[in-house]
């Protein structure tokens, strides 16, 4: 299941991470993908806000990884940008991360492939003049039920 959407600027982009917290407040595997400047760490920042977090929210560029806890639920937010080899991923305690009720965001997921588990959802940001393309694809059920929950018939 793939929706795809446009996003004409910021605003609309912060606005998809918003109406994904709503589906993502349970945990879940999230990657994001695109080139610099795509938008992933403002979707994140419309995400996080939405689901409470009031602060500043930045790509953890240089330490890989930034914890949030918001009410009961803990966000690892992961920029995987710098990351050498995906063996590096091991040595940090990767997969005591990913546990069910967790939400993960992780961009530049390509660069962990083969250690990462698989994501839930993908989101494919495109700039684009004008904007940029949001190409929201569901790889797993538990994707699936949430893209048919809050997407089908709704746009940001």
């Amino acid at each position: 299941m793939t929706h795809q959407l446009w996003l004409a600027d910021e605003a609309a982009t912060l606005d998809l991470g918003r109406t994904l917290a709503r589906v993502l407040g349970g945990g879940g595997i999230l990657h994001l993908t695109g080139t610099l400047g795509a938008g992933k760490t403002t979707f994140t920042r419309g995400l996080l806000h939405a689901l409470g977090h009031s602060g500043a929210v930045k790509s953890p560029t240089y330490t890989l990884v930034e914890p949030y806890q918001l009410n009961d639920l803990k966000v690892f937010h992961f920029d995987l940008y710098r990351l050498g080899d995906p063996e590096e991923l091991e040595y940090m305690g990767i997969r005591d991360y990913f546990s069910e009720q967790n939400l993960c965001i992780v961009e530049w997921p390509e660069k962990g492939a083969g250690v990462l588990p698989a994501a839930d959802i993908t989101i494919a940001l495109v700039p684009a003049q004008g904007g940029r393309h949001a190409n929201i694809t569901a790889h797993s059920p538990r994707g699936e039920t949430m893209l048919r929950s809050q997407l089908e018939g709704n746009s940001p």
